[in-house]
């Protein structure tokens, strides 16, 4: 097995094959040895570039919240077109991809993970999650500020509902990801209220 590989390729590599274990074999599938195996390289290319295991899945976690730069700028940049409630379900369609789902069952399943995760980013919450409902509590503030939601609206609590909301939608689902119809309908449920009162 290859064993002289780059370390922003050995480190690509390795997420890349951490996403797919992950998504075939849940938390518990998730190891070292499984990792590196799917990788195709030797077991120590993992420890030569990280620590130890636990160190190697929280740069998986947190690249997986870098990703959410990117989701949280084209939610942002469509405040004031469409309709707020389309544009919410389809940044939780975004958000909760298999991956990002199973990223978040494997942050609940390890408790040495967390610790580390927390280490570098005393927030509580979990993170993906803490992170969408930042992401989604950001572009309720810019639909208020243009006059989209009511103005008295909880920009925090509502991004907490949909993010709970669309993490139970989403999570422990077999087939695939709900449809769009039925995410609309849980978005519309929790902002009818703000989207309705703006009229008045």
């Amino acid at each position: 097995m290859p064993t002289g590989v780059a370390l922003r390729d050995a480190r690509q590599q390795l997420f890349d094959a951490a996403e797919r274990v992950l998504l075939r074999e849940g938390a518990g599938g998730l190891t070292s040895r499984a990792v590196t195996a799917e990788a195709g390289v030797a077991k120590g290319v993992l420890h030569r570039h990280f620590e130890d295991f636990d160190a190697f899945l929280a740069e998986l976690v947190r690249d997986r919240v870098a990703r959410l730069e990117g989701q949280s700028a084209a939610l942002h940049a469509s405040a004031g077109t469409g309709d707020v409630a389309g544009n919410l379900t389809w940044a939780l369609l975004d958000l909760f991809d298999p991956i990002a789902v199973a990223i978040v069952g494997l942050v609940i399943s390890r408790d040495e993970l967390r610790a580390r995760l927390r280490q570098a980013r005393p927030a509580h919450g979990i993170p993906v999650l803490t992170d969408a409902a930042a992401m989604i509590a950001a572009y309720l503030h810019r639909e208020c500020e243009l006059g989209r939601i009511a103005a008295d609206a909880d920009e925090d609590a509502l991004a907490l509902s949909l993010v709970g909301a669309g993490h139970l939608l989403f999570a422990g689902r077999e087939g695939g990801a709900p449809e769009a119809a039925e995410v609309s309908k849980v978005v519309n449920a929790v902002v009818a209220d703000v989207v309705q009162r703006r009229l008045l």
